[in-house]
C-alpha cells in the first residue's frame, strides 16, 4: 500500500505544520497569528488577504500531493479522511484538552455565536447597550476573570458600535465549577461628543478578551 515511506512522513510533517498553525487556541484566531503578532509581522494585506490562511491552505495542499504520491493505492480515500481531520481535529483536541487538563480561563468555553448586543437610543445624547454573552466553565474549579469588547475595523468608515461599551470595561465575570451561565452586561454610554455613532442596532457573533493576572485569551 505504502509506495515510499519518505513522501509519507513529508505528507505528515506538513500536515502537522499546517495544523498548528491554523490551530485555534488559545484565541480564536489562528495560533500562527500569535506568533506573528509577537513579531510584529503583518497578518493581512491591504486588501484583507490572510497571510496564515493563505500559507496554511498551501501547506494543506502540499500535504495531500506527497500523501497521494507516497500511496500505490486508495487515493481517494486517504485524501478524503485529510480532509475531514483538518476540518474537525483543532475543535476535538481543543475541547478534549479544555474538558480535561485546563484550568484557570484555558477551561473557559465562549460561545460567540450564541451570544448577542442590542443598541436603542433612550434620549438625544445617550446610546443604551445591552449584551447577552454565553460562558460555560470546564472545570471543577471557580473561575474568576475580567471582559472587555473587541472590534475589529476595516476600513475608516466603520462606525463602532460593540466597542462602544468599554465605556465601563473592564467587566467583571465569576464562573462557578462546571457552570454555563449567560452573562448579562447592560451600559449607557455618553455619544454626545461624537461625530457618528449607530443609533440602534444589533450584533452577534461578539468578540471579547477575557483577562485573568497575566493570561489573556481574545474570543
Amino acid at each position: 500500500m505504502i509506495k515510499s515511506k519518505k513522501m509519507l512522513w513529508i505528507a505528515l510533517l506538513l500536515f502537522v505544520i499546517s495544523t498548528v498553525i491554523s490551530f485555534p487556541f488559545p484565541h480564536t484566531s489562528p495560533y500562527g497569528e500569535t506568533i506573528l503578532s509577537v513579531f510584529n509581522f503583518p497578518i493581512r494585506t491591504v486588501n484583507g488577504l490572510n497571510f496564515i490562511g493563505v500559507f496554511s491552505l498551501t501547506l494543506f495542499i502540499a500535504s495531500l500531493f506527497f500523501l497521494i504520491r507516497s500511496l500505490k493505492k486508495f487515493h481517494k480515500r486517504a485524501v478524503l479522511v485529510a480532509v475531514i481531520l483538518v476540518i474537525v481535529l483543532p475543535q476535538l483536541i481543543v475541547s478534549a484538552y479544555q474538558k480535561t487538563f485546563a484550568a484557570g480561563i484555558d477551561a473557559v468555553y465562549y460561545n460567540g455565536e450564541n451570544s448577542n448586543c442590542e443598541f436603542e437610543m433612550v434620549d438625544a445624547s445617550t446610546l443604551s447597550g445591552e449584551c447577552n454573552l454565553s460562558f460555560e466553565n470546564y472545570s471543577s474549579d471557580e473561575v474568576q476573570f475580567t471582559l472587555e469588547f473587541n472590534e475589529d475595523y476595516y476600513s475608516e468608515d466603520d462606525v463602532p458600535m460593540v466597542s462602544l461599551l468599554n465605556n465601563k470595561a473592564p467587566y467583571e465575570v465569576e464562573l462557578g465549577g462546571r457552570e454555563k451561565k449567560v452573562v448579562k452586561i447592560k451600559t449607557d454610554i455618553d455619544v454626545s461628543n461624537m461625530e457618528n455613532h449607530v443609533e440602534g442596532g444589533s450584533a452577534s457573533v461578539i468578540n471579547i478578551i477575557i483577562k485573568s493576572d497575566e493570561k489573556i485569551r481574545k474570543l
